[in-house]
């Protein structure tokens, strides 16, 4: 009797209610928990996935190039392959340089894409033309008595171009370190940049991040996770945004874990990926190597 005249019996039942509110919207949070958990593994499968289909589409497109070249009756296989670094790399460069044709006899084209060959490229190698396409993106030589018939992967590449003249038309620091630039290395948890002159590293910066690692499917703690672990990786980026400001050099090729590359687009002159890691310093000597390393097909 005196709780309903002092109003408690009116503030039980409305904290009951509440209370039942409370546990209702616990449940709705939970669930939707556990969807984000499940959403964030399923987008690292997918992620996966996509890695692994892109490499079966590349071995697939290979194929049908094959196959359009054996049901044409043309030999499609490159003479000979080679990787091409240090002193080797630089005789190669040398004896492209030094040959000499008539004018308009030496053939030069950059080829970004094996899928959309130039008119002019087709034309210059005829029934080879398949193999330039299969070795893009690269650098095609030939010459009018195809004496000289190569594609070059080029590390730090020019634009589209193609060219006929009296010798083959390319510029050493596509191939090698010249000049100054800074090199960058850049993955979801390292960082590492350096200053070059030539080939030789004359400043260096680098640091590395502490990330969560994988963590087993399931609950609040799964979606936490995901969370904390974009954001670490957010930070980290933004750090390396900061260190490469303070370059001083002209030049930037910011190279690294294909994920992160998008990010850097804009400010670098050249993006590419690759495998290095490790303690950041000795991952961007490792990477310096890597970049630089120059793939010749023989056509």
């Amino acid at each position: 009797m005196l709780d309903r005249v002092l109003g408690r019996a009116q503030l039980r039942e409305r904290i009951e209610e509440l209370e039942e509110e409370l546990e209702h919207r616990e449940r709705q949070l939970e669930a939707e928990q556990e969807r984000r958990a499940d959403a964030a593994s399923d987008r690292q499968e997918a992620e996966e996935r996509v890695n692994r289909l892109e490499d079966r589409i590349a071995e697939l497109e290979g194929e049908v190039e094959r196959r359009r070249s054996d049901e044409a009756g043309v030999d499609r296989s490159f003479a000979r392959t080679e990787t091409l670094q240090d002193g080797r790399l630089r005789a190669v460069l040398d004896r492209l340089e030094s040959v000499e044709t008539d004018p308009e006899g030496a053939f030069t084209a950059y080829v970004p894409d094996g899928h959309d060959l130039s008119e002019s490229v087709r034309d210059a190698f005829g029934e080879r033309a398949a193999l330039v396409g299969r070795a893009a993106p690269c650098l095609a030589v030939t010459d009018d008595a195809a004496l000289v018939d190569a594609c070059l992967s080029v590390p730090n590449p020019p634009a589209s171009f193609a060219t006929w003249d009296d010798e083959f038309a390319f510029e050493r620091s596509w191939f090698e370190p010249t000049g100054s630039f800074t090199f960058a290395l850049v993955r979801s948890d390292l960082f590492a940049m350096g200053e070059y002159d030539g080939d030789e590293r004359v400043a260096y910066q680098g640091f590395d991040s502490d990330l969560k690692s994988q963590h087993s499917k399931g609950g609040y703690s799964q979606a936490r996770f995901e969370r904390l672990r974009d954001e670490q990786i957010d930070n980290h980026l933004e750090r390396c945004r900061v260190a490469l400001d303070d370059s001083e050099t002209d030049r930037l090729i910011v190279v690294g874990e294909r994920t992160v590359l998008d990010e850097f687009e804009e400010v670098a002159d050249t993006v590419s990926s690759v495998s290095a890691s490790g303690d950041p310093e000795p991952a961007l000597e490792k990477a310096f190597r890597e970049f630089w390393r120059v793939q010749l097909r023989a056509l």
